[in-house]
C-alpha cells in the first residue's frame, strides 16, 4: 500500500484503499436473517409493498451494523432507524399532497437541518443520512400504504435486526455472560493496547501504538457507554467490566509517559498487561503479574496500575465510572449551530436539493416513462455528500463503479433467477454481504445497488438498473459541482471545528494537571485525559480525509496536520507531567522547557493555520511555579 500511495495522487489511492480484518460472522449472519426473511413473509403473506419498506429499514440498520456492544448497537442502530421513520413519514405525505416546487423547497431546508446536525458525530450523521434517503423514497416510490404505515414497517424491519444484535449470541463467545462479549473484547483490547505501546517504547513504531491505545479506549467507552434504563451498571458483571475498564485507565498513562521518555523497558512489563487482556475475555483469575522494576516514575506508575489492577480484577473493584461526561444541549446546539455544522449543513441541502430538482424535472419531463423511480438521484447524492464515507473525489469514483458493477450484477442475476423466490434469495444474500462490503465504498454501493434492485423488481417495478447508472452518474456531477462551489463561511470548517476542541480540550488537560490544588483529582483528570485524546483522534481523521481531497479542496486544510501533531506531543507531555508529578510532586527542567517549546509552536502553528483557540491565561504562571 505504501508503494501505491506513493506513486498515485492521495485522492486516488483512498479510492483504491480498503478496510482489512477477519470477517465478522455474527453481522454476516443477522444480515442474512433480517431483510430476506422479512420479504419473504410479506410475499407469502400477500403483502409484498410492505416487506419491500420493512426490508429497506433492515438494509440501511445493516449499513450501521458495526463490531462493539450490544448496549452501544441499541443507539447506534436505533436512532438512525427512527431519523429515517420521520424522513420517510414526512416524504410519503410531502409527495403525495405538494407539488414538484414545493416538494423540492421542502426537501432542502430537511437536508440543511439533518446535515448540520451530523456535525454532532458517527450517530448523528447515521441519523441525518437514514432521514433524508428515507424522506426520498417515500416521496418517490409508489407504495399503496399511507405514510405512517411505511413509517411503523420501516421501523419494524430496523427493530428486527437490533432485535437480532441482541438476541443472538457471538459465535465463539463462551466466557461469562454472552450479552457482554462485546464489552469483554472491546476492554481486553484496551489491555492488549497497553501491552503493545510498551513493547515498542524506544521504537519508531511507539507514536503509532499510542494511537492505537487511543482508539482502543475511545471503543471501550462506547460498547461500556451505551443507553441504560439506569444511570449505572446494575449486574455484576457489567460492574465488573467498568472496574476492568477503570483499571487500565492508570496503566495507559502510565505507558504513555514511557512512550514520552523514549527509554526501552524491560520484556516482562509486558507481560502483565498480556495476562489482564487474557483474563478480560476469558473471565478468569489474573494470577501472580509479573512486576516491572521500579527505577523510573514512570516504571514506578506502571508498577502501582498492575497492583491496583490485579486487585481490581480479583475483587471486582469499585470504580465503576467510565471517566467521561455527557455532552450538554448548549454544546450540542454550538457544535450544529458552529462552523462545522453551518458548512455541512448547506453542502448536504445544496447537493439534497439539486438531486429532488433534477429528477423531478426529469421525472416530469416522462424521462423516466410510466414509473416512478426518481427517489435513487437525491438518495445517492446524500450518500455522496456524506464526508464519513471518505473524500469527496473517493466517493464519486467508488459510487460510480460500485453501481456499474452493481447493476451489471443484478441484470445477469434477473434474467437468470426464478421470480419472486430468487430475488428474495438474492435479498437475503446481499444482506449477508453488507457487513463485510462495509470495508470499501464501492463494494458496498455495489452490494446494496443490487439489493434495492431486487426489491424494486420483487415489489412490481420492471428492472430499472441501466436508468440508476445514468441517475447515478447525474448525482455525482451534482456533487462534484456543489462540492467545489465557494462556501459561504471559511472551507475546511470541520477540520477547524475539530481541531480547535481539540485545542481547547488540551489546554484543559494541562491546567488541570499543573494545577496544585487538583494533584489529587486523579478521576477528574483521567476524564479530561480521554476527552483529550478522543477530540485529537477525531481531528485527525478530518485531517487525514481533508488531506485526501483534489488538490482544489486539500489547500482548505494546509497546516492543520502540523497543528495536530503539536497538540499529540503537548498532550504526551502532559501525560508524563502527571506521573512525574504523582511520583514527585514537581517537574523536572525537561518537563517545563518541554512544555513552554510546545506551547510556543503551537501558537506559531495556530497563526500559519488560521486557528483561533481559548487559552486559559493562567497557564504561563502555573508552569513557572
Amino acid at each position: 500500500m505504501y508503494r501505491l500511495s506513493a506513486a498515485v495522487p492521495p485522492w486516488l489511492a483512498h479510492a483504491l484503499r480498503a478496510q482489512r480484518g477477519p470477517v465478522p460472522w455474527s453481522a454476516v449472519v443477522r444480515g442474512a436473517l433480517a431483510a430476506g426473511p422479512l420479504l419473504l413473509v410479506a410475499v407469502l403473506s400477500g403483502r409484498t409493498s410492505v416487506g419491500v419498506v420493512a426490508a429497506l429499514g433492515a438494509m440501511l440498520a445493516g449499513i450501521n451494523d458495526r463490531p462493539g456492544s450490544r448496549r452501544a448497537a441499541v443507539r447506534r442502530l436505533g436512532v438512525p432507524a427512527l431519523a429515517g421513520a420521520g424522513g420517510l413519514l414526512v416524504g410519503s405525505y410531502a409527495g403525495q399532497h405538494v407539488g414538484a416546487v414545493t416538494l423540492t423547497l421542502l426537501l432542502t431546508v430537511l437536508g440543511l437541518l439533518a446535515g448540520a446536525v451530523s456535525a454532532v458525530g458517527p450517530v448523528a450523521s447515521g441519523a441525518g443520512t437514514q432521514l433524508l434517503v428515507a424522506a426520498a423514497i417515500g416521496a418517490g416510490m409508489p407504495l399503496p400504504e399511507p405514510g405512517w404505515q411505511r413509517a411503523l414497517f420501516f421501523v419494524g424491519g430496523a427493530g428486527w435486526l437490533l432485535v437480532l444484535r441482541l438476541a443472538l449470541p457471538t459465535p465463539g463467545a463462551t466466557a461469562g455472560d454472552y450479552r457482554f462479549d462485546g464489552e469483554r473484547d472491546a476492554v481486553g483490547g484496551v489491555y492488549d493496547a497497553v501491552a503493545a505501546l510498551l513493547e515498542a517504547v524506544g521504537g519508531p513504531d511507539a507514536p503509532g501504538r499510542r494511537v492505537a491505545l487511543t482508539a482502543a479506549l475511545d471503543h471501550a467507552q462506547d460498547a461500556l457507554g451505551g443507553p441504560r434504563l439506569r444511570p449505572y451498571a446494575s449486574s455484576a458483571a457489567e460492574r465488573r467490566l467498568h472496574a476492568q475498564y477503570a483499571a487500565a485507565l492508570p496503566l495507559a498513562e502510565a505507558a504513555t509517559a514511557l512512550a514520552w521518555a523514549g527509554e526501552a523497558v524491560p520484556a516482562r512489563s509486558v507481560e502483565g498487561p498480556r495476562r489482564l487482556a487474557v483474563a478480560v475475555r476469558t473471565s478468569t483469575h489474573t494470577g501472580p503479574l509479573p512486576a516491572p522494576a521500579r527505577s523510573a516514575p514512570a516504571l514506578r506508575a506502571l508498577d502501582d496500575a498492575l497492583l491496583h489492577a490485579a486487585d481490581a480484577f480479583d475483587r471486582g473493584g469499585d470504580d465503576t465510572a467510565l471517566h467521561t461526561r455527557r455532552r450538554t444541549a448548549t454544546s450540542l446546539a454550538r457544535t450544529v449551530l458552529g462552523s462545522a455544522g453551518r458548512e455541512y449543513g448547506l453542502r448536504v441541502a445544496l447537493c439534497f436539493g439539486a438531486g429532488v430538482a433534477v429528477a423531478q424535472a426529469l421525472h416530469h419531463a416522462r424521462w423516466y416513462g410510466s414509473h416512478a423511480h426518481w427517489y435513487w438521484l437525491p438518495a445517492t447524492a446524500v450518500f455522496l455528500v456524506k464526508p464519513d464515507l471518505g473524500p469527496l473525489a473517493s466517493r464519486v469514483i467508488c459510487r460510480a463503479a460500485g453501481t456499474v458493477l452493481g447493476a451489471v450484477l443484478f441484470a445477469g442475476f434477473a434474467a437468470l433467477l426464478p421470480r419472486p423466490a430468487g430475488l428474495v434469495a438474492l435479498v437475503a444474500l446481499c444482506g449477508a454481504l453488507i457487513p463485510v462490503a462495509t470495508r470499501h465504498f464501492a463494494a458496498q454501493t455495489a452490494v446494496v445497488t443490487v439489493l434495492v434492485l431486487s426489491l424494486v423488481m420483487v415489489g412490481g417495478e420492471p428492472g430499472a438498473s441501466w436508468s440508476r447508472i445514468g441517475e447515478t452518474l447525474l448525482a455525482c456531477a451534482i456533487v462534484l459541482l456543489v462540492g467545489h462551489l465557494p462556501a459561504l463561511g471559511q472551507r475546511g470548517g470541520g477540520v477547524r471545528a475539530r481541531l480547535t476542541h481539540a485545542a481547547e480540550a488540551a489546554h484543559v488537560y494541562l491546567a488541570h494537571v499543573l494545577d496544585d490544588t487538583t494533584t489529587d483529582d486523579r478521576a477528574g483528570r483521567w476524564t479530561l485525559r480521554r476527552e483529550a485524546y478522543r477530540a485529537l483522534a477525531e481531528a485527525r481523521a478530518s485531517i487525514d480525509l481533508a488531506a485526501a481531497e483534489l488538490p482544489a479542496l486539500a489547500r482548505h486544510a494546509e497546516g492543520t496536520d502540523e497543528v495536530a501533531a503539536t497538540l499529540e506531543r503537548l498532550v504526551d507531555t502532559t501525560t508524563a507531567c502527571a506521573v512525574q508529578l504523582d511520583d514527585t510532586g514537581r517537574l523536572t527542567p525537561q518537563h517545563t522547557e518541554r512544555i513552554a517549546a510546545l506551547l510556543d509552536e503551537l501558537a506559531e502553528g495556530r497563526e500559519r493555520a488560521g486557528l483561533v483557540v481559548k487559552e486559559g491565561q493562567a497557564l504561563p504562571v502555573l508552569l513557572a511555579g
